[in-house]
Protein backbone atom coordinates (compact mmCIF):
# COMPACT_ATOMS: atom_id res chain seq x y z
CA UNK A 1 0.00 0.00 0.00
CA UNK A 2 1.24 3.36 -1.02
CA UNK A 3 2.41 5.73 1.82
CA UNK A 4 2.22 9.43 1.36
CA UNK A 5 5.51 11.19 3.14
CA UNK A 6 5.34 13.27 6.43
CA UNK A 7 4.06 17.15 5.50
CA UNK A 8 3.36 16.33 1.55
CA UNK A 9 7.31 15.86 1.35
CA UNK A 10 8.83 14.11 -0.94
CA UNK A 11 9.90 10.51 -0.40
CA UNK A 12 12.77 9.48 1.46
CA UNK A 13 15.36 7.71 -0.67
CA UNK A 14 15.80 4.09 0.48
CA UNK A 15 19.27 3.00 1.34
CA UNK A 16 18.58 -1.00 1.24
CA UNK A 17 17.03 -0.93 -2.56
CA UNK A 18 20.63 0.89 -3.39
CA UNK A 19 22.66 -1.37 -0.91
CA UNK A 20 21.00 -4.34 -2.20
CA UNK A 21 21.74 -2.76 -6.02
CA UNK A 22 25.19 -2.24 -5.02
CA UNK A 23 25.56 -5.65 -3.79
CA UNK A 24 24.00 -7.66 -6.77
CA UNK A 25 26.16 -5.32 -9.36
CA UNK A 26 29.11 -6.26 -7.54
CA UNK A 27 28.46 -9.82 -7.17
CA UNK A 28 27.96 -9.97 -11.00
CA UNK A 29 30.97 -7.95 -11.76
CA UNK A 30 33.24 -10.14 -9.51
CA UNK A 31 31.82 -12.86 -11.39
CA UNK A 32 32.41 -11.87 -14.58
CA UNK A 33 36.12 -11.41 -13.78
CA UNK A 34 37.07 -13.90 -11.63
CA UNK A 35 34.84 -16.96 -12.93
CA UNK A 36 36.96 -17.16 -16.56
CA UNK A 37 40.33 -16.52 -14.55
CA UNK A 38 39.67 -19.01 -11.87
CA UNK A 39 37.86 -22.09 -14.34
CA UNK A 40 39.96 -24.84 -16.11
CA UNK A 41 36.94 -24.94 -18.15
CA UNK A 42 36.28 -24.15 -22.16
CA UNK A 43 32.96 -22.16 -22.20
CA UNK A 44 32.77 -23.62 -26.41
CA UNK A 45 33.81 -27.51 -24.59
CA UNK A 46 31.34 -29.92 -26.27
CA UNK A 47 30.92 -33.16 -23.89
CA UNK A 48 28.29 -34.91 -25.36
CA UNK A 49 28.34 -37.49 -22.74
CA UNK A 50 27.40 -34.96 -19.88
CA UNK A 51 24.38 -33.51 -22.32
CA UNK A 52 21.59 -31.90 -20.56
CA UNK A 53 22.52 -32.76 -16.94
CA UNK A 54 20.73 -30.89 -14.02
CA UNK A 55 22.21 -28.13 -11.65
CA UNK A 56 24.47 -29.99 -9.56
CA UNK A 57 27.43 -29.05 -7.25
CA UNK A 58 29.32 -30.12 -10.67
CA UNK A 59 27.87 -28.01 -12.57
CA UNK A 60 25.46 -25.49 -10.80
CA UNK A 61 23.11 -24.00 -13.57
CA UNK A 62 23.24 -27.82 -15.77
CA UNK A 63 24.47 -28.27 -18.90
CA UNK A 64 22.94 -27.70 -22.20
CA UNK A 65 21.75 -30.04 -25.18
CA UNK A 66 25.39 -30.68 -25.96
CA UNK A 67 27.13 -30.57 -22.72
CA UNK A 68 28.45 -27.01 -22.23
CA UNK A 69 28.11 -25.95 -18.92
CA UNK A 70 25.55 -23.29 -18.93
CA UNK A 71 27.32 -21.36 -15.67
CA UNK A 72 30.41 -20.79 -18.00
CA UNK A 73 28.53 -19.80 -20.71
CA UNK A 74 26.18 -17.84 -18.42
CA UNK A 75 29.15 -15.53 -17.14
CA UNK A 76 30.66 -15.12 -20.69
CA UNK A 77 27.33 -13.76 -21.88
CA UNK A 78 26.73 -12.18 -19.14
CA UNK A 79 30.48 -9.95 -19.62
CA UNK A 80 29.55 -9.64 -23.60
CA UNK A 81 26.06 -7.55 -22.41
CA UNK A 82 27.57 -5.79 -20.19
CA UNK A 83 30.44 -4.78 -22.62
CA UNK A 84 28.32 -4.16 -25.60
CA UNK A 85 25.26 -2.49 -23.24
CA UNK A 86 28.39 0.30 -21.29
CA UNK A 87 30.00 0.92 -25.22
CA UNK A 88 26.62 1.45 -26.91
CA UNK A 89 25.32 3.89 -24.04
CA UNK A 90 28.47 5.95 -23.77
CA UNK A 91 28.10 5.91 -27.81
CA UNK A 92 24.51 6.74 -27.74
CA UNK A 93 25.42 10.05 -25.25
CA UNK A 94 27.95 11.18 -27.13
CA UNK A 95 26.21 11.29 -30.20
CA UNK A 96 22.81 12.78 -28.19
CA UNK A 97 25.27 14.74 -25.91
CA UNK A 98 26.31 17.19 -28.86
CA UNK A 99 23.18 17.12 -31.10
CA UNK A 100 21.30 18.27 -27.75
CA UNK A 101 23.91 21.09 -27.08
CA UNK A 102 23.87 22.47 -30.30
CA UNK A 103 20.24 22.55 -30.66
CA UNK A 104 19.92 24.44 -27.17
CA UNK A 105 22.94 26.69 -27.56
CA UNK A 106 21.99 27.75 -31.50
CA UNK A 107 18.61 27.76 -30.78
CA UNK A 108 15.99 29.07 -33.51
CA UNK A 109 15.47 27.23 -37.15
CA UNK A 110 18.65 24.80 -35.84
CA UNK A 111 16.62 24.07 -32.71
CA UNK A 112 13.24 23.04 -34.18
CA UNK A 113 15.09 21.10 -37.17
CA UNK A 114 17.55 19.15 -34.50
CA UNK A 115 14.03 18.07 -32.63
CA UNK A 116 12.39 17.09 -35.49
CA UNK A 117 14.96 14.77 -36.50
CA UNK A 118 14.96 13.39 -33.14
CA UNK A 119 10.88 13.03 -33.31
CA UNK A 120 11.54 11.19 -36.40
CA UNK A 121 13.76 9.05 -34.60
CA UNK A 122 11.64 8.44 -31.57
CA UNK A 123 8.63 7.48 -34.03
CA UNK A 124 10.82 4.56 -35.49
CA UNK A 125 9.55 1.27 -33.94
CA UNK A 126 13.54 0.97 -32.28
CA UNK A 127 13.77 -3.14 -31.98
CA UNK A 128 12.05 -2.89 -36.34
CA UNK A 129 15.35 -0.49 -36.89
CA UNK A 130 17.83 -1.61 -34.79
CA UNK A 131 17.30 -5.28 -36.95
CA UNK A 132 17.55 -2.83 -40.25
CA UNK A 133 20.44 -1.53 -38.99
CA UNK A 134 22.20 -4.92 -37.81
CA UNK A 135 21.34 -6.68 -41.06
CA UNK A 136 22.95 -3.96 -43.00
CA UNK A 137 26.54 -6.12 -41.09
CA UNK A 138 27.38 -9.23 -40.37
CA UNK A 139 27.12 -10.37 -36.85
CA UNK A 140 29.58 -8.41 -34.48
CA UNK A 141 29.94 -6.78 -31.30
CA UNK A 142 30.10 -3.42 -33.32
CA UNK A 143 27.19 -4.15 -35.62
CA UNK A 144 24.99 -3.94 -32.40
CA UNK A 145 26.39 -1.07 -30.39
CA UNK A 146 25.61 0.78 -33.97
CA UNK A 147 22.35 -0.87 -33.69
CA UNK A 148 21.89 0.43 -30.09
CA UNK A 149 23.28 3.67 -30.49
CA UNK A 150 21.46 4.81 -33.47
CA UNK A 151 17.81 4.26 -31.98
CA UNK A 152 19.04 5.19 -27.95
CA UNK A 153 20.80 8.87 -28.39
CA UNK A 154 17.42 10.94 -28.76
CA UNK A 155 16.95 10.29 -24.99
CA UNK A 156 20.30 12.52 -24.15
CA UNK A 157 19.52 14.52 -26.45
CA UNK A 158 16.32 15.38 -25.05
CA UNK A 159 18.20 15.54 -21.62
CA UNK A 160 21.02 17.97 -22.39
CA UNK A 161 18.80 20.61 -24.75
CA UNK A 162 16.33 20.80 -21.95
CA UNK A 163 18.81 21.34 -19.57
CA UNK A 164 20.92 23.82 -21.50
CA UNK A 165 18.10 25.89 -22.11
CA UNK A 166 17.66 26.17 -18.38
CA UNK A 167 21.00 27.10 -17.83
CA UNK A 168 21.01 29.70 -20.58
CA UNK A 169 18.46 31.70 -17.82
CA UNK A 170 20.76 31.53 -15.35
CA UNK A 171 22.61 34.46 -13.70
CA UNK A 172 26.09 33.45 -14.24
CA UNK A 173 25.30 32.74 -17.64
CA UNK A 174 24.42 36.31 -18.10
CA UNK A 175 27.22 37.44 -16.12
CA UNK A 176 29.62 36.22 -18.32
CA UNK A 177 27.98 37.41 -21.52
CA UNK A 178 28.22 40.80 -19.83
CA UNK A 179 31.44 39.86 -19.24
CA UNK A 180 32.60 39.66 -22.74
CA UNK A 181 33.79 35.57 -23.12
CA UNK A 182 33.26 34.25 -25.80
CA UNK A 183 30.27 31.12 -26.85
CA UNK A 184 33.32 28.44 -26.46
CA UNK A 185 34.36 29.61 -22.76
CA UNK A 186 30.68 30.04 -21.74
CA UNK A 187 30.02 26.56 -22.98
CA UNK A 188 33.17 24.85 -21.68
CA UNK A 189 33.41 26.86 -18.18
CA UNK A 190 29.93 27.16 -16.98
CA UNK A 191 27.14 24.48 -19.49
CA UNK A 192 29.44 21.21 -19.45
CA UNK A 193 30.17 21.28 -16.00
CA UNK A 194 26.71 21.27 -14.69
CA UNK A 195 25.92 19.22 -17.87
CA UNK A 196 27.92 16.45 -16.65
CA UNK A 197 25.63 15.20 -13.49
CA UNK A 198 22.66 14.88 -16.00
CA UNK A 199 24.46 13.05 -18.61
CA UNK A 200 26.01 10.46 -16.85
CA UNK A 201 23.11 9.68 -14.88
CA UNK A 202 21.32 9.25 -19.05
CA UNK A 203 24.02 7.26 -20.05
CA UNK A 204 23.85 4.88 -16.95
CA UNK A 205 19.65 4.50 -17.31
CA UNK A 206 20.59 3.75 -20.94
CA UNK A 207 22.60 0.91 -20.07
CA UNK A 208 19.89 -1.77 -19.18
CA UNK A 209 18.02 -0.67 -22.38
CA UNK A 210 21.54 -1.79 -24.57
CA UNK A 211 21.24 -4.66 -22.65
CA UNK A 212 17.64 -5.68 -23.32
CA UNK A 213 18.47 -4.78 -27.19
CA UNK A 214 21.21 -6.37 -27.85
CA UNK A 215 19.86 -9.59 -25.82
CA UNK A 216 16.59 -9.09 -28.22
CA UNK A 217 18.82 -9.14 -31.84
CA UNK A 218 21.01 -12.10 -30.33
CA UNK A 219 18.06 -14.49 -29.38
CA UNK A 220 16.65 -13.54 -32.96
CA UNK A 221 19.95 -14.63 -34.86
CA UNK A 222 21.07 -10.70 -35.61
CA UNK A 223 23.05 -9.84 -32.92
CA UNK A 224 26.43 -11.79 -31.60
CA UNK A 225 27.89 -14.47 -34.04
CA UNK A 226 25.93 -18.27 -32.84
CA UNK A 227 29.34 -19.36 -31.89
CA UNK A 228 29.83 -16.36 -29.06
CA UNK A 229 28.30 -17.20 -25.44
CA UNK A 230 25.34 -14.46 -25.84
CA UNK A 231 22.61 -14.43 -23.18
CA UNK A 232 20.16 -14.15 -26.15
CA UNK A 233 21.53 -17.07 -28.04
CA UNK A 234 21.75 -19.24 -24.78
CA UNK A 235 17.87 -18.41 -24.38
CA UNK A 236 17.14 -19.17 -28.03
CA UNK A 237 19.22 -22.77 -27.85
CA UNK A 238 17.58 -23.75 -24.48
CA UNK A 239 14.04 -23.33 -26.35
CA UNK A 240 14.81 -26.43 -28.25
CA UNK A 241 15.66 -28.27 -24.73
CA UNK A 242 12.30 -26.65 -22.68
CA UNK A 243 10.16 -29.72 -24.42
CA UNK A 244 12.59 -32.42 -22.81
CA UNK A 245 12.02 -30.74 -19.35
CA UNK A 246 15.97 -28.66 -19.91
CA UNK A 247 14.60 -25.41 -17.62
CA UNK A 248 17.84 -24.72 -16.23
CA UNK A 249 19.39 -23.83 -19.90
CA UNK A 250 16.94 -20.61 -20.22
CA UNK A 251 16.14 -19.95 -16.83
CA UNK A 252 19.21 -18.87 -15.76
CA UNK A 253 19.94 -16.49 -18.34
CA UNK A 254 17.56 -15.36 -18.26
CA UNK A 255 18.02 -14.60 -14.60
CA UNK A 256 21.00 -12.67 -15.41
CA UNK A 257 19.49 -10.45 -17.76
CA UNK A 258 17.10 -9.39 -15.77
CA UNK A 259 19.46 -8.95 -12.16
CA UNK A 260 22.13 -6.04 -13.83
CA UNK A 261 19.71 -4.60 -15.64
CA UNK A 262 16.99 -3.97 -12.39
CA UNK A 263 20.16 -3.75 -10.39
CA UNK A 264 21.76 -0.65 -12.60
CA UNK A 265 18.12 1.06 -12.96
CA UNK A 266 17.40 1.13 -9.11
CA UNK A 267 20.96 2.18 -8.17
CA UNK A 268 20.36 5.23 -11.04
CA UNK A 269 17.28 6.20 -9.68
CA UNK A 270 18.27 6.24 -5.88
CA UNK A 271 21.28 8.72 -7.14
CA UNK A 272 18.88 10.70 -9.04
CA UNK A 273 16.74 10.89 -6.33
CA UNK A 274 19.66 12.52 -3.99
CA UNK A 275 20.97 14.40 -6.54
CA UNK A 276 17.82 16.15 -7.28
CA UNK A 277 15.26 15.71 -4.36
CA UNK A 278 12.62 17.69 -6.67
CA UNK A 279 12.77 14.69 -8.81
CA UNK A 280 11.27 11.93 -6.09
CA UNK A 281 8.28 10.70 -5.95
CA UNK A 282 5.88 12.04 -3.00
CA UNK A 283 4.30 8.50 -2.67
CA UNK A 284 6.46 5.40 -1.20
CA UNK A 285 5.63 2.08 -3.04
Amino acid sequence: MAAVTRRGGPARPRPRRARLATTTLAVLVAAVVVVPLVTRLDQQLVDLGAAGLPPSPAHPFGTDEVGRDVLLRSVYGLRVSLLVGLVAALVSAVVGGLVGLVAGIAGGVADRLLMRVVDGFNALPHLLFGVFVVALFSPSAGAVVASVAVTHWTTAARIVRSEVLTLRGRPFVDAAILGGSSRARIVRRHLLPNLAPQLLLATVLMIPHAIWHETALSFLGLGLPAHLASLGNMINDGQRSLLAGDWWSSLFPGLLILLPTLAISALAQHVRDRANPRWRSELAL
